[in-house]
C-alpha cells in the first residue's frame, strides 16, 4: 500500500503536437492495439488520440510500441463493445512533447470528474432510483504567485487568449503521473491581499479523460 502527498508535485503544459498519424484499426482489447503505418513511436511516448470512441478521444495515452506499424495505448481497455463499438476506434494520434512547467504553484483545487446520476421516480414505487448516466465535466484550478516577468506565465497567457487546447501533465509527489487534454484559461488580474503574496489563477477544463500512470 502506498500513500502519496501533495508536497513535491509539479505541473506542466504543452501545445506542441506532431503531425497526425492515421489509425486504420483499433482492437477491442486490454489494452487496445492501434494500427498506424510507420508510426515512429517509442515506448513511453505520450499521444493524443482522436477516435470514434467517446471514452478514448481527446485524451492522452502512453505508448507501448509493438511493431513498426502497431502500438498499444497503455491503460485503455476497450473490451466492452457497448461503449467501444467494434470498428469505430479508428482516427488519428499525435505525439505531444516539449512540456513547460507551470511556475510558482501555491495551491490546487479540483471539481467534477465524478459520476453523474439521474433520479427515476416510478409511480408504482415509493423509493426513487438513482441511475448512473455518465460523468460530470472535470476541471482543475491552480493558484500561482503572480510574476508578470515569468516567461512561462506569459506563454500561458498567449494560449489562454487564443482559446487553444493544451495537454496537462501532473507529476505527483510520489512519482505517479497524470495526463489530460483541454482548455487553459489564465487570469491577468492579480488577487492582492495584505500579508499575502499576489496571486493569479490558471484553470484547466478537461475535455477527455484524466489518465494516471504509476511511477
Amino acid at each position: 500500500m502506498a500513500y502519496n502527498f501533495a508536497e513535491g508535485s509539479r505541473f506542466y503544459f504543452s501545445n506542441t503536437l506532431a503531425a497526425a498519424k492515421t489509425v486504420t484499426a483499433a482492437t477491442n482489447a486490454d489494452p487496445t492495439v492501434l494500427t498506424a503505418t510507420s508510426h515512429g513511436y517509442t515506448d513511453g511516448d505520450i499521444v493524443l488520440f482522436d477516435s470514434g470512441w467517446e471514452d478514448a478521444k481527446d485524451s492522452l495515452w502512453k505508448v507501448d510500441s509493438l511493431t513498426a506499424d502497431t502500438f498499444s495505448a497503455v491503460g485503455l481497455t476497450t473490451t466492452d463493445t457497448n461503449f467501444f463499438p467494434a470498428g469505430s476506434g479508428t482516427g488519428t494520434t499525435q505525439k505531444i512533447s516539449n512540456w513547460t512547467e507551470i511556475p510558482q504553484v501555491l495551491s490546487v483545487s479540483t471539481s467534477g470528474g465524478d459520476a453523474r446520476f439521474t433520479n427515476v421516480d416510478l409511480l408504482a414505487k415509493r423509493n426513487s432510483l438513482s441511475v448512473p448516466t455518465g460523468f460530470n465535466a472535470a476541471s482543475m484550478t491552480l493558484t500561482l504567485a503572480h510574476d508578470p516577468a515569468n516567461a512561462n506565465y506569459q506563454a500561458m497567457l498567449v494560449i489562454a487568449r487564443s482559446l487553444s487546447k493544451v495537454g496537462i501533465k501532473i507529476v505527483l509527489g510520489g512519482g505517479s503521473v497524470a495526463y489530460g487534454y483541454g482548455y487553459l484559461s489564465v487570469s491577468e488580474m492579480p488577487n492582492i491581499s495584505r500579508n499575502q503574496v499576489n496571486q493569479v489563477s490558471a484553470a484547466f477544463s478537461i475535455i477527455g479523460r484524466l489518465v494516471s500512470y504509476a511511477s
